[in-house]
């Protein structure tokens, strides 16, 4: 047990790590082989952001344990909503200022929509990961498209600067890809096994590790790049990080989690958990908004989303031990 509990912690922090490493490395990389700064920050920042999802939900698929593959997705959704954005909030108000981020939350309200439907049946098999691959592959070219062919956007300026100030050489760019991309997949491992070792033990189901401990780690990354660009008094980019990962989550980490190995969904993910992501949501569009165009998520609403959050928690832990 003890063992399990320092694997588990081990595994969250050199995930974050590599992460980062893998991120860094892959941006100066297809920076040098003259991707252009959009292309770089929705596919390249976009995969590595949501590569700890990703490989940790592939794995558990991959391992037969689908309540921690789908419990890591949508519990770093809702993590990234309520705990995130509102960590953020707190700190300093988040203004919406981007039309891209705006438009980019309906669409996020009707994937989640989407992948409601999907779940109704209690299984996730093959022609759902192809749907939800379709899906994000179209949506993804259609972004590119839309980047390429107009006057560009504030946040198009900010990626190119952040990719611009790391200054990584060639070499040790191809380097931390691969050593990133390693340790990446090798720090999943280590995490999955703490997490499915430790429910085990103390009787607590994997949907559930998944929804809290390994989704909050996995989510680590959305944090610390959201509290930097509010440090940077860059609010779209700290809602877009949020959005983006959300969208990934959703169609990308599911859709390969469910490719590898079907899941059988429990009635609870549907119910209570998917519930909760679509409220969030909903409740997210409500705050960017505004009453006059303007939205911003004042330190208010982040307490709200930070409650919720708790809530969540709360309930999902109190639902193991009553």
């Amino acid at each position: 047990m003890t063992l399990a509990f320092v694997a588990l912690i081990a595994g969250l922090a050199l995930l974050v790590w590599s992460a980062d490493k893998f991120v860094d490395g892959a941006a100066a990389t297809a920076r040098y082989a003259g991707m252009p700064p959009l292309l770089i920050g929705m596919v390249i920042i976009g995969f590595g952001t949501s590569a700890p999802e990703m490989v940790v939900s592939a794995l558990a698929a991959s391992q037969g344990n689908p309540g921690l593959a789908l419990g890591n997705a949508y519990g770093s959704n809702i993590t990234n909503i309520a705990l995130i954005l509102g960590l953020t909030a707190l700190i300093s108000p988040i203004a919406v200022a981007s039309q891209v981020v705006r438009k980019e939350i309906p669409i996020l309200l009707g994937i989640t929509l989407l992948s409601g439907a999907l779940l109704i049946d209690g299984h996730l098999g093959w022609m759902d990961a192809i749907i939800l691959g379709a899906v994000f592959v179209t949506l993804m070219g259609w972004s590119i498209w839309a980047g390429m062919n107009g006057k560009g956007d504030a946040l198009d300026v900010e990626t190119e600067e952040d990719i611009a100030s790391e200054g990584m050489s060639l070499k040790s760019a191809i380097f931390w890809l691969v050593v990133g991309l390693v340790l990446l997949i090798g720090a999943s491992r280590l995490l999955v096994w703490g997490a499915v070792t430790i429910a085990q033990a103390l009787g607590i189901s994997d949907l559930v590790i998944g929804l809290t401990i390994v989704a909050v780690g996995t989510s680590l990354p959305e944090l610390a790049s959201s509290l930097i660009a509010i440090r940077k008094n860059e609010h779209d980019l700290a809602l877009g990080n949020v959005l983006g990962s959300n969208l990934f989550n959703t169609l990308a980490v599911v859709g390969i989690a469910a490719g590898i190995h079907p899941l059988d969904v429990a009635p609870e993910v549907l119910t209570r958990d998917w519930s909760i992501m679509m409220g969030l949501t909903l409740l997210l569009l409500v705050m960017c908004l505004g009453r006059k165009g303007q939205g911003r998520i004042n330190r208010l609403e982040g307490g709200v989303l930070l409650t919720c959050f708790v809530a969540y928690t709360g309930w999902l832990l109190g639902s193991q031990f009553v």
